[in-house]
């Protein structure tokens, strides 16, 4: 059985996020939510790097920067959203946060309805030759 990454701190996150949808309430701009869970972790005495830039190279030449919104502990990307519901693009963006920051875990967190969606992202691994399955046996 695999362990949770950063199991702990992940709750505490998606906790936090549930106290600040059940005040704010639903359907508010995603900036707010990011502010407000941002203000309870520090309360809870975490680190919080808010829009953090990391900067994106292709072939030794800098193209440009991504900024994800929230990074909790150091190993935590924190994404709030306020969407239908979470598409492909929006894990994909995550992923692209995670291979590029080294970080190893990303929970985007959905306000748009009165119960909070969350879903964990994890930075894919390269493939060793210990990962690869046994096609032989």
């Amino acid at each position: 059985m695999r362990k949770i990454i950063h199991e702990e701190l992940s709750g505490v996150i998606i906790g936090i996020a549930m106290e600040v949808l059940n005040e704010l309430k639903p359907g508010l701009d995603e900036k707010l939510y990011e502010r407000a869970i941002s203000i309870e972790l520090k309360r809870r005495g975490h680190r919080i790097s808010v829009q953090q830039s990391f900067p994106v190279y292709y072939r030794g030449e800098l193209i440009g920067n991504l900024i994800p919104d929230l990074i909790v502990d150091d190993p935590v990307i924190v994404d709030p959203k306020v969407a239908s519901c979470f598409t492909e693009a929006h894990v994909a963006q995550m992923i692209g946060y995670l291979n590029i920051t080294g970080l190893d875990l990303g929970l985007l967190l959905n306000f748009k309805n009165s119960r909070l969606e969350w879903k964990r992202v994890l930075r894919p691994r390269e493939i060793s030759e210990q990962d690869t399955p046994d096609l032989h046996v």
